[in-house]
């Protein structure tokens, strides 16, 4: 995962294939229902947390066998990438990816973890051995809590590094194309 610049200022690169941009907006939406709108415990909520679940078992899927940058293989964030990155940010460096960052990828990665895990507590409520008990429900409360605190992070992040990078990243993340400014 080299930093690769991208062609000269308004130049655009096609980096987000369709099942990348669908199963993020979807996701998305998934928490947004979750956590504003839908009760807990209720049926809808369980339906729309095992499809989060089921959207992130199919992005990681994706991480094998999709496009390029949907690849794991073009990010995943090892040591070196992320001591790299991070130590070129500390010296006001800011290298433009034509996939995920370093870091970007460290948080799309946690934040699929925190979805799968909040699936599976969900899900042990209900069953016979774990209806009702008090730890599982709290921790699935507080993974619903960092959840939201992660994304609200990402979301930032995103605003903030397509700033410093000059590179319109949320709307890549709807038209699938990298534009820098």
């Amino acid at each position: 995962m080299k930093p690769v610049p991208l062609h000269p200022p308004f130049a655009a690169t096609k980096v987000w294939d369709p099942f990348v941009r669908i199963f993020h907006w979807s996701l998305v939406s998934c928490v947004i229902l979750n956590q504003f709108v839908l009760e807990p415990g209720e049926t809808a909520h369980e339906w729309v947390g095992y499809t989060a679940s089921a959207l992130v078992l199919a992005r990681l899927l994706w991480g094998f066998v999709g496009s390029r940058h949907a690849r794991f293989s073009d990010f995943f964030p090892t040591p070196h990438k992320l001591a790299r990155h991070l130590g070129a940010f500390r010296n006001g460096e800011h290298p433009v990816y034509l996939g995920h960052n370093p870091l970007g990828a460290l948080m799309m990665l946690a934040l699929m973890a925190i979805v799968l895990a909040l699936g599976m507590t969900g899900w042990l409520q209900t069953t016979d051995t774990f209806f009702g008990e008090e730890w599982l429900m709290e921790l699935h409360e507080v993974l619903a809590n960092g959840l939201l605190l992660a994304a609200g992070l990402h979301a930032a992040a995103a605003i903030v590094m397509g700033r410093l990078e000059r590179v319109r990243l949320v709307r890549a993340m709807v038209t699938g194309t990298k534009q820098h400014f």
